[in-house]
């Protein structure tokens, strides 16, 4: 997006980053979702972590479907959110072994059964964006789910936004009740 993004709008931003999801290549996808896969991994915070939340992918979001697995068998507890419609919020729901997903609001896949955790027992929140900068400011779909949960989430909890390169612009704008994650991962 070059370094006009610092003069563009969140809605600007959210335009260019959702179409290039959109027209992005199915195997680059999957390729660079196992590079970014590799380096969450590798990462010490990751290792260490006994329950982390991932993301179920939406839209073109890099994949996590092979994160979640991959934890599983290291013998992590995997947890997703949850939306709280009525609440505007997400709650971190454990993903059993071949789990029966049901469509939540906004389309997003989510739990069917709903076992959820307390958010002092996570100890990484794996978190989607459209874009992030270099500081961990994140622009998210617009509705404000990850702001809202990410300002409840405990201070030692690390918070790690993925993205695809296209995904890193130079600046987003953020607002007073915006949340930045505390790293980026991405390839």
């Amino acid at each position: 997006m070059g370094a006009k993004a610092q003069e563009l709008t969140k809605e600007e931003i959210r335009s260019k980053i959702l179409l290039r999801l959109k027209t992005y290549k199915e195997e680059d996808r999957e390729r660079q979702s196992k590079a970014i896969k590799a380096k969450l991994f590798r990462e010490n915070f990751f290792q260490n972590a006994k329950t982390v939340m991932f993301y179920i992918a939406f839209r073109g979001e890099v994949n996590t479907e092979g994160m979640i697995k991959a934890a599983r068998r290291l013998g992590k507890t995997v947890t997703v959110p949850v939306c709280i419609k009525n609440r505007a919020t997400l709650k971190p729901c454990i993903l059993d072994d071949n789990p029966a997903l049901k469509n939540g609001p906004y389309g997003v896949f989510q739990p069917a059964a709903e076992k959820f955790v307390r958010l002092k027992d996570l100890d990484a929140v794996i978190v989607p964006g459209l874009a992030f900068d270099k500081e961990g400011r994140r622009l998210g779909r617009g509705k404000g789910y990850y702001d809202r949960f990410l300002k409840r989430v405990p201070k030692g909890v690390a918070t790690i936004g993925l993205a695809f390169r296209f995904q890193i612009i130079p600046f987003v704008p953020t607002l007073t009740h915006d949340v930045s994650v505390k790293k980026v991962i991405t390839a």
